[in-house]
């Protein structure tokens, strides 16, 4: 945490124009605002901002302020930094609209406090839909300033890859709209680093067309773990990129392991998902399975428990071109240990790889899978991640519990980190955005 965050924030400082929208530990909404959904927190204050406008107010205050700051969209970041110890919250959760701007483009203009689940809920009549990870509870601002490894990614490509332009609030209180026309390279940085840069208000995306799709929800004896991780791996990053494959396995059930895998097939031709899914359900002993044509929005959907203080995760992130069998042993060893319970694949390629890495602050677009272990205990979880680690290629921020210096240089490329540090010192100077990633320590 940042020393500076057991400072006292003076009630008498908040100005007249945020007393409306402020929340203080005295206050009864309070104990429903001080955490996030993965992690207990006890900000000094809680700001609710309804515009762009209240942004701007509420981002100015908090720089004469010698407290953390944390930006909250949707609270549901695997990280948890969305909240804080005597610090200040921005809450967005009141700037929910999901506007079509223009039919004929798909265009669509959404508020960072939307969940996912709301927006394909309000795209679902119109036949689009926006990849966006694989829980419809998750924030908009957090997972669109990040990157975006969906559901629909292989079709798709990132959902930072379907932004098209953004307003944004830097940390002086100045507002600005971002494109490939109009300030480029901030449109460049927010799309993959805007956790660091400044706290964006609108997103205007162009959606993709979808129908129904084939989805399946298979799940396999994966005792011999370092097999079955090699051969499905394998299967999802063969497959055409009408198909996209997240696999998860928890704790062993003594010695078994299972693994369940989430797939999703852009069509509703029953021929062509049946031929998509025979490879998976081929893999192992099939132990259950569920196959049917559903919306999109009946798969991101916004069920899920809250956690509190009591249940936070440490989480470990990374990017692998490809799961060598190297990498396959150490993540069978991570998993049989019972260190983490809670480990996914989430295969990449497709669209994801078709985009320039100089072209967005994301740049490992070569990765054909994210890999993330949760455990309880990080110096246990650390000891079989290790291994994996020196097989990664990068870092996905959104998953990463550890925000040590050395992870920058896993999450950004050089020259991709040489630019963030250069739009920080123009856009953030006093480096107000640090309670996430901070770039202070290669500034």
């Amino acid at each position: 945490m940042n020393p500076l965050a057991a400072s006292v924030i003076d009630p008498a400082a908040v100005p007249a124009a945020l007393s409306g929208i402020a929340v203080t530990p005295g206050d009864p909404a309070y104990q429903d605002l001080r955490s996030s959904r993965m992690r207990g927190g006890r900000p000094a204050l809680v700001l609710r901002p309804r515009t762009a406008h209240e942004v701007a107010e509420a981002v100015v205050f908090a720089g004469t302020q010698p407290v953390a700051l944390s930006v909250r969209s949707g609270g549901h970041g695997f990280s948890g930094r969305s909240t804080n110890d005597g610090g200040i919250v921005i809450d967005l959760s009141s700037m929910n609209r999901i506007d079509v701007l223009d039919e004929s483009t798909r265009l669509v203009r959404i508020e960072p406090g939307a969940s996912w689940g709301r927006v394909a809920t309000a795209l679902h009549p119109h036949g689009w839909a926006i990849t966006s990870g694989d829980h419809g509870a998750v924030g908009v601002g957090g997972l669109a300033t990040a990157g975006g490894i969906g559901l629909l990614g292989r079709e798709q490509g990132l959902t930072i890859d379907r932004l098209r332009a953004a307003d944004v609030v830097l940390a002086d209180g100045r507002r600005l709209r971002v494109s490939a026309d109009r300030h480029p390279e901030l449109f460049w940085g927010i799309r993959g680093a805007g956790f660091a840069l400044g706290v964006v208000t609108a997103f205007e995306f162009t959606a993709g067309p979808v129908g129904l799709l084939g989805h399946a929800h298979l799940v396999h004896d994966a005792t011999d773990t370092a097999e079955f991780l090699q051969d499905w791996a394998a299967v999802a990053e063969s497959a055409p990129r009408d198909t996209t494959a997240f696999l998860t396995i928890g704790q062993p059930y003594g010695r078994k392991v299972i693994a369940q895998s989430t797939i999703l097939v852009d069509s509703e031709d029953p021929g062509v998902i049946r031929d998509r899914l025979q490879p998976f359900a081929d893999l192992a002993p099939l132990l259950a399975r569920h196959i049917g044509l559903v919306d999109y929005s009946d798969v991101v959907s916004e069920t899920g428990p809250r956690y509190t203080a009591d249940d936070e995760p440490v989480s470990r992130s990374g990017l692998l071109d490809r799961l060598t069998p190297a990498a396959a042993q150490a993540a069978a060893r991570l998993v049989t240990s019972g260190e983490s319970y809670f480990f996914q694949l989430r295969a990449m390629g497709g669209a994801i790889a078709d985009t320039d890495p100089a072209a967005t602050a994301f740049a490992h677009r070569s990765a054909a899978f994210h890999v993330v272990a949760m455990g309880t205990e990080p110096d246990a979880l650390d000891r079989y991640w290790e291994p994996l680690r020196s097989q990664l290629s990068g870092l996905y921020v959104s998953f990463e519990t550890d925000t040590r210096p050395e992870r920058l240089a896993e999450a950004f490329p050089p020259d991709t980190l040489a630019r963030l540090v250069a739009l920080k010192r123009r856009f953030d100077p006093r480096n107000l955005f640090r309670d996430n990633f901070n770039l202070a320590p290669v500034l």
